[in-house]
């Protein structure tokens, strides 16, 4: 993408129109796996971090298995 209105250093253009934009919101695909930060206590770490290790899972998809759980005994109960 070369041309007059791009910054050579990075190919991006000089100027983005984000004026149909919408602050905060992302399009994420179905089906993407989306990593995000998340701060949580040591305990709870090192508890899911044993477990996920006892189980052969990354920490990341013993959480995320936890909390879809979590989410569907909500809806339940609603």
């Amino acid at each position: 993408m070369k041309g007059p209105d791009v910054n050579p250093e990075n190919e991006m253009p000089h100027q983005i129109d984000f004026s149909k934009g919408t602050r905060g919101l992302h399009h994420i695909p179905p089906g993407a796996r989306v990593l995000m930060p998340v701060s949580i206590e040591r305990s709870v770490w090192e508890y899911f971090s044993g477990k996920a290790k006892e189980r052969g899972l990354e920490v990341s998809e013993l959480v995320t298995e936890v909390l879809k759980r979590d989410i569907e005994i909500t809806e339940t109960l609603k």
